[in-house]
């Protein structure tokens, strides 16, 4: 039996500096539909990197390897595009060992290797209070641009320790970072953390309709170390807990073990792993 893939649409340019393009395959066994795969670029890192945006075999059709073939071929269009890398984000379900996840299963042994995970709390009702001797205060218009700077750097050095090249991350800051400052003059949901006057770092804290998210969190160097990043987000909790959101989500980057550790400690689960694989 032959595996391919067969387009379902034309291919999918979209207008913007990246340069987004996508495409819909169905997955066929001998032309019979067993599946669909959804393949795209980055939208933020650009045409170099393709996504595997969603990929689904029919339950009748698993566990015969038709997913397998269906990635591999995934890789084969993504080279044809030009791309050097690919990508995938699996979803896990909380509570769910990731090792178990038939798709976290697959990608591992095509070659794929952890970038980051996506993690999930539900949080509580009532606020927590801060320590004695700190206050929280919104950041000043002085101190955004700054931030959002050294923010939009930290990640990006962060992708390039995992696979990305520095022009591409550089690409993206030129991007984004203007774009963001253009759309949000003013600083919106960031919040300092200070004791007697000293700065102890920056909660960056975002929300959708149902759940909020840590963007970032920034402790100052001198005061690492001593708790303030377990502060940080207990703050975010509380914000969270204050705006209706009873879902708390955040990004940790692989072999990040501080990050990790207080995340775990604190009740976050994995929902979620992004994985990726250069394409020789």
């Amino acid at each position: 039996m032959t595996t391919t893939l067969r387009p379902t649409e034309p291919l999918q340019r979209e207008a913007g500096p990246a340069g987004r393009m996508s495409r819909r395959y169905q997955v066929c066994v001998n032309s019979r539909p067993v599946g669909t795969l959804h393949l795209g670029t980055h939208p933020g890192f650009g045409p170099t990197i393709a996504r595997i945006e969603d990929l689904r075999i029919d339950e009748a059709d698993r566990r015969r390897g038709r997913a397998t073939v269906a990635a591999l071929a995934a890789e084969e269009v993504a080279r044809g595009w030009g791309c050097r890398m690919i990508e995938v984000y699996v979803p896990v379900e909380r509570g769910t060992a990731p090792e178990t996840v038939p798709g976290i299963r697959l990608a591992t042994a095509l070659g794929y290797v952890l970038r980051n995970r996506g993690m999930e709390k539900t949080l509580g009702t009532t606020p927590h209070p801060l320590p004695p001797g700190l206050v929280a205060r919104p950041l000043t218009d002085a101190e955004y641009r700054p931030f959002l700077e050294r923010s939009y750097r930290a990640f990006a050095q962060d992708c390039v320790d995992r696979g990305i090249t520095q022009a591409e991350a550089d690409a993206r800051i030129a991007r984004e970072l203007p774009a963001h400052l253009a759309a949000n003059p003013t600083p919106g949901h960031y919040t300092v953390l200070e004791q007697d006057g000293h700065q102890l770092g920056i909660l960056w804290l975002a929300f959708d309709a149902t759940k909020s998210y840590v963007y970032d969190i920034e402790v100052a160097e001198p005061f690492r170390g001593r708790g303030h990043g377990r502060t940080l987000m207990l703050l975010a909790e509380s914000q969270s807990i204050t705006a209706s959101k009873p879902t708390l989500a955040l990004n940790v980057f692989a072999n990040n073990t501080p990050a990790e550790r207080l995340y775990e400690s604190l009740g976050y689960e994995v929902v979620g792993h992004g994985m990726y694989k250069n394409l020789l």
